[in-house]
């Protein structure tokens, strides 16, 4: 997996590019478009056999970077892939902060195939890694956070996406004395922080997407974090769709290691626009100017990449 973190790079880097001109548009059509096509495009002349494991939906749902389509010009590369051509559509179209074009990869057979619902997800960095447990209450799960990370209850940070199904979550942690920090969109670069020793991030929270959970379950599986989540179906269609991609235990807990079952392992994001762990695309001098990061489950190292694209060559 290695050898194709770079060709993964710029496949991302390509995809954010061709958003730009609808950063503030408004236009989430044209946005994602522009964004799935040119992916797809770079993809296909990667040099592996590539399975969408997570993309734009099913077959009959999406053109293209639909689950179950193989990509790549085949070689000894088998992979599966889990692709978002871009996490945060409303805020690239409102310009605002928070979004991201990003790829997760592993060996054939490693990533967990989500279904399209909703995931309680609970992710940490290394040093609690061990500690969590998902069906212990948000309280037991901070007083286990905080003693792993040598913390006072008061200066643990909590991430969790401002929606009202988390507001009773909001004011039970906030009454523990931690600090509950609220985001909008992009849940994928939020689990990551807890991975990242600088951004002082100890514990993410919440409910959202079952894909995005598989995505951001890379990144924290590469860099020594532990994520755990639970399915969270809502009818009995998706306890069958679940059912469907041999998730047979529906109920059950989804520990990182069955979300994404290999170390080798990489995830590959590029802003879009400025978010908590890489700055977004800018202009200088005829140029645009991407901020990546790469991360190897290898090498449980992270690398931050900045590349330069004339804009004449994108138009």
């Amino acid at each position: 997996m290695q050898s194709l973190l770079l060709d993964f790079l710029r496949v991302t880097e390509s995809a954010a590019v061709s958003v730009m001109p609808w950063v503030g548009s408004g236009d989430k059509i044209a946005a994602d478009a522009a964004a799935t096509n040119a992916m797809r495009d770079n993809l296909n002349r990667m040099k592996m056999e590539a399975s969408v494991v997570i993309g734009e939906g099913e077959i009959d749902e999406a053109p293209m970077l639909y689950i179950g389509e193989t990509l790549g010009k085949g070689g000894s590369h088998d992979v599966d892939i889990a692709v978002d051509p871009i996490e945060g559509t409303t805020p690239t179209v409102n310009g605002q902060g928070n979004a991201i074009t990003v790829i997760a990869a592993a060996p054939k057979g490693t990533l967990l195939h989500a279904p399209d619902m909703y995931m309680k997800k609970l992710a940490v960095g290394p040093k609690a890694k061990g500690k969590i447990d998902i069906n212990q209450s948000i309280e037991t799960n901070l007083k286990a956070v905080t003693a792993a990370n040598g913390k006072d209850i008061r200066e643990l940070n909590v991430l969790i996406q401002d929606r009202p199904r988390h507001q009773e979550y909001v004011k039970r942690i906030r009454n523990t004395g931690a600090k509950a920090h609220l985001f909008n969109d992009g849940d994928v670069i939020y689990a990551t922080a807890t991975c990242i020793e600088k951004l002082d991030i100890d514990l993410f929270f919440g409910i959202g997407g079952a894909p995005e959970g598989v995505i951001g379950a890379t990144s924290i599986r590469s860099l020594g974090g532990e994520m755990q989540a639970k399915l969270m179906p809502r009818n009995d269609d998706e306890i069958r769709r679940c059912k469907e991609m041999g998730i047979m235990d529906v109920e059950g807990v989804l520990t990182t290691e069955q979300l994404v079952g290999s170390d080798d392992c990489v995830f590959v994001a590029t802003g879009i626009t400025d978010n908590l762990i890489i700055d977004g695309i800018d202009m200088e001098y005829g140029n645009y100017i991407t901020h990546s990061i790469l991360v190897n489950g290898r090498e449980k190292q992270v690398r931050y990449v900045k590349s330069t694209y004339p804009i004449k060559q994108m138009v």
